[in-house]
């Protein structure tokens, strides 16, 4: 494992999120954490803040405020949104789930949270990323890179996923987002 490893770190590192497409580009800012406070995303039809369950958004446009306030280190309001999302057991909601609470520090919580994003869906590069980045936090680097190489094999080579997990790797930081 220790030379599987050093392959890893000795990897050139790639350009993070800008252009890769997907979850990995930055959210776009939108009023929802510009105007908003709280447990509030902003809803266009009704041209106001408003409570997550009395929006007008659908699941997608939930999902995107999710990332949004996420990305803008409001973990708990990110949580009041996934709490209004319809399908709890959707990977995308349980790989939030699992971010917003590793960001909290809630480790272990953040590590069942993307298990079972991965056993819905062992495709979710994005939930192995972010686990293998909790993996790195807590020391676990050989766990880590048994996700790192999960990713590759997925399809995922040179992705923003298996980049900012490879990265983690060699540096010890973590993503944001």
């Amino acid at each position: 494992m220790r030379f599987l490893l050093s392959l890893v770190l000795m990897a050139p590192s790639l350009a993070f999120a800008a252009g890769s497409g997907g979850d990995a580009d930055a959210p776009t800012t939108t009023k929802t954490t510009k105007d908003c406070k709280g447990v509030k995303v902003w809803d266009e039809a009704k041209n106001r803040c408003v409570k997550p369950k009395n929006s007008s958004l659908d699941t997608d446009g939930l999902y995107q405020a999710v990332r949004e306030l996420a990305y803008a280190g409001r973990y708990l309001d990110a949580q009041g949104v996934l709490q209004a999302m319809p399908d709890q057991s959707d990977d995308r909601v349980l790989t939030y789930w699992g971010f917003t609470h590793r960001r909290l520090g809630n480790l272990e919580l953040a590590h069942a949270f993307y298990q079972d994003a991965i056993d819905r869906n062992p495709d979710n590069i994005l939930a192995r990323s972010y686990m293998g980045q909790g993996l790195v936090e807590q020391g676990r680097v050989d766990e880590a890179v048994a996700q790192w190489r999960e990713i590759a094999a997925r399809g995922g080579k040179g992705s923003w996923a298996e980049t900012s997990l490879r990265e983690a790797l060699r540096t010890g930081q973590t993503q944001n987002y």
